[in-house]
Parts: C-alpha cells; sequence; structure tokens
C-alpha cells in the first residue's frame, strides 16, 4: 500500500515537471517568432526621408558641441546642402556632403521649403527674356518675393553681374508702431466763403478738409538671375544698370534703366584702344520709385567721326514706355527710297496708348501690367533714325506723363494724339 502511494506521488511530480517545462519551452517559442516578426517588419518599414538645410550665410563653421567653448568640425559657405541628424533648441546637428558632422545656427541656415520656392522660381522665369544687364553694389541677398520681409537664400558678391528680367514695385514697410503721417490739407480757392455768410464784407473761409493719409514711400525690386542661372528679387537700390561711361555722362541727372548696342562704327582716330565704337540705343527714367512705367525716354547716341565723340541722333521723351526693348536688323517694308531694301540696326519698343486704363501694380506682388501698348519701331540709317511706319497713316495715340501744350499735340507722334497725366 505504502509503496503505491509513492509511485503515484513520484508519478504526479513527474507529470507537474513535465508542464512546467512544456510551459517555459512555450514561452520560448512565442519569443522567437515574436523577434523574428518584430525584425521582419522593421525590414519592410521604409527609413524615413532625409531631411536637409541649406547654408544662407556667406561663410560659416560646424561645431562639436553646443558650448561656449568648442572646436570646428568643418566649414560651410552660402548654398551648401546639409542633411539633419539632431534638432536642438537653437542649433542643429548637421553633415556635409563630404560626412563631416557638426551643429550649426539655425539663423543661418534655410528649410527645404524655401530651397523650393527658388527653385520654382529658377525654373517659371528660365524663359523670360531678359530686358537689361546690372551689376551689383555690394554683398546682398536675392529674395524669394519683392520685399524686405520675404525669405532670402542666395548671397551675391559686389561686382556680381545680372540679368534684369522684370521689375516690381511696392510700399515700402513701415517701423511696428509708426503713425502714418496725414497729408498736407490742400489749397481752397479764396473765393469760398463760411455757409451763411453775405456782403461784400465777408471774409473767405476755407471748408474742413478731411485729413488723408499721405502716400506711402515706395521701393523697386527687380527680378535678376545670376551668372550660376540662380534666380530671385534684388532691391533695386544694390544694383547699377551695366552702361558705359562714355555715355552715363550724358544721362541728364536721369537713371538710365537699359543700354543696348544699336551697331558699331570704326573711327581710327578713336582716343580708345577699341576702334570699333558701339552706337547706343539707351532708355531712360527719374530717379523716383513707384512708377507705373519702366521708363520715360529713349535716346540714341550716334558717334562723330570727325569730332571723335557722341551725339545724340535721337530722343523720344514724355512717354510711359515698358521693357523690354528690342534690337535687331531688318528692312524698311514701308520705305520708298532703295536703302529701305537693305538691312539696318532696328530698334522697337512699347508706350501706354491713349486708349488704355489706368495701371495699377499688383498689390501683393508689385507687377506691372500695362494695358493696350502701342509698339514704336525705328530705324538706324547712318546717322539719322527713322521711325517705320506705314505711309499715310496716323500714328496712335499715346500717353504721356507731363501734360502735352496744344502746340505741340499736333505734331506729337507725328500726327498722334497727346493725352495728358491722369
Amino acid at each position: 500500500m505504502t509503496r503505491s502511494f509513492k509511485a503515484i506521488v513520484s508519478s504526479s511530480e513527474q507529470f507537474g515537471l513535465v508542464r512546467y517545462f512544456s510551459r517555459i519551452c512555450g514561452f520560448v517559442a512565442v519569443s522567437v517568432l515574436l523577434v523574428a516578426g518584430g525584425s521582419g517588419c522593421s525590414r519592410l518599414r521604409p527609413k524615413p526621408a532625409a531631411q536637409y538645410v541649406y547654408v544662407t550665410a556667406k561663410q560659416t563653421f560646424l561645431r562639436d558641441r553646443v558650448a561656449a567653448v568648442s572646436n570646428r568640425t568643418a566649414t560651410v559657405e552660402n548654398g551648401d546642402r546639409l542633411e539633419v541628424l539632431d534638432h536642438g533648441r537653437r542649433f542643429v546637428k548637421v553633415q556635409t556632403a563630404k560626412g563631416e558632422q557638426g551643429w550649426i545656427d539655425e539663423k543661418v541656415v534655410a528649410t527645404q521649403d524655401v530651397f523650393d520656392q527658388f527653385e520654382k522660381l529658377k525654373q517659371d522665369h528660365k524663359a523670360d527674356p531678359v530686358v537689361a544687364s546690372a551689376v551689383v553694389r555690394d554683398e546682398v541677398y536675392m529674395h524669394a518675393k519683392p520685399g524686405r520681409d520675404t525669405e532670402r537664400f542666395f548671397r551675391l558678391a559686389e561686382g556680381e553681374k545680372l540679368k534684369l528680367l522684370a521689375r516690381a514695385t511696392l510700399a515700402k514697410p513701415l517701423p511696428a508702431g509708426t503713425r502714418v503721417a496725414k497729408a498736407a490739407p490742400a489749397s481752397v480757392p479764396a473765393t469760398a466763403t463760411t455757409t451763411g455768410s453775405a456782403g461784400k464784407g465777408a471774409k473767405a473761409v476755407a471748408p474742413p478738409v478731411p485729413d488723408e493719409p499721405a502716400a506711402p514711400v515706395m521701393e523697386d525690386w527687380w527680378l535678376v538671375r545670376d551668372s550660376k542661372g540662380d534666380t530671385g528679387w534684388l532691391f533695386s537700390r544694390m544694383m547699377d544698370v551695366d552702361a558705359p561711361d562714355a555715355i552715363t555722362r550724358y544721362s541728364e541727372g536721369q537713371r538710365i534703366v537699359g543700354s543696348y548696342v544699336l551697331t558699331t562704327v570704326n573711327d581710327p582716330e578713336a582716343e580708345q584702344d577699341d576702334k570699333n565704337i558701339p552706337i547706343y540705343v539707351t532708355v531712360l527714367s527719374p530717379y523716383k520709385a513707384g512708377l507705373t512705367y519702366d521708363f520715360d525716354q529713349v535716346r540714341v547716341f550716334t558717334w562723330n567721326v570727325k569730332k571723335h565723340r557722341y551725339e545724340t541722333g535721337f530722343r523720344d521723351r514724355n512717354i510711359e514706355g515698358y521693357l523690354p526693348v528690342t534690337v535687331t536688323t531688318a528692312t524698311d517694308p514701308y520705305g520708298k527710297l532703295p536703302a529701305a531694301t537693305t538691312p539696318a540696326p532696328t530698334f522697337s519698343y512699347r508706350v501706354l496708348s491713349d486708349e488704355a486704363g489706368p495701371v495699377v501694380a499688383d498689390p501683393v506682388m508689385g507687377t506691372i501690367v500695362p494695358g493696350k501698348t502701342v509698339l514704336k519701331t525705328y530705324r538706324l540709317e547712318g546717322n539719322l533714325v527713322r521711325r517705320v511706319i506705314q505711309p499715310g497713316t496716323t500714328a496712335p495715340g499715346e500717353v504721356h506723363p507731363e501734360p502735352v501744350s496744344e502746340k505741340k499735340k499736333g505734331t506729337a507722334g507725328k500726327g498722334g494724339r497727346g493725352k495728358k497725366k491722369r
């Protein structure tokens, strides 16, 4: 009996041990499956996309730590792309294309979104015609949009050559808290009297004039393309139109907006080293921002071979002209003289028609799109500039920034109608 009981107990203990080991093996098997499954999912899970920032400073350094005392690990320059590895409070840990790593201040880098804005600007305007050439006065940034507070990226060096594509004009932003000045009240005729007054002795009293805000200060911006093909907006005061000194002295207080070579004349006795002297057509405007036109004067500088100097061969003033100016070589389809069939330097430009409505700059982008315009074409025949127009036709009317007297109206544009400033 005792032996039977011991056998039963021994069998029970063995059975319990079997169950225990079975549970342990099952747990281990499940753990192995979970680990295997997890590692398999990690292989299938895509890696997060790399993030990049772009250097906006002219030149700066990466540092091994964010501290008052640190070591430089790399030198980066404007436009360099850096891969983001980590983010700090005001710094970003990055890696260069060479594998160099370090921390950089987030104030001197642009995000991918800013870079994409400039890329889109470049692609959208890569086929735009060049209206003029310019030179950068000092180191300056290109902006993604017109305006001082817009995103900026590419830094241009002093003397950088630019291609001008389009102009925009916007109101200068006012500092925070600035109160807008009131415009001076308009003058009132002395015949105005107070209501209800009568008789010869009544004094002339000006009626109350409502306060109006003064006109905002305007700024001009240019969409430009640099020598690398990068495109952006640049403050007009930070560049000068590329025009030769030989003709800028004759600008007569105006700003040269564009200068174009029509042809060249050989003068063996000229003082210049190059005896092939260029003949220029230039367009000029007042030194004033916010104009709704690009230029108000066209002037051709011819070369006097006897006196070895430039002279004015043609001038078209008091116009509202728009870039670009087209220069080519062509015949005169309306000319009757034999010279008309000979190709000659020809230039064309557009002016605002007197049938167009008021020109208003876009309030957001500042771009200027005129309404109806008149195309004016001229040929240089020797030192004479003649308009290419069909005989017997009346030249279309134009808008004039300054009033035109009745005497000059009849001769404006060879019979064209003049129109006073709106």
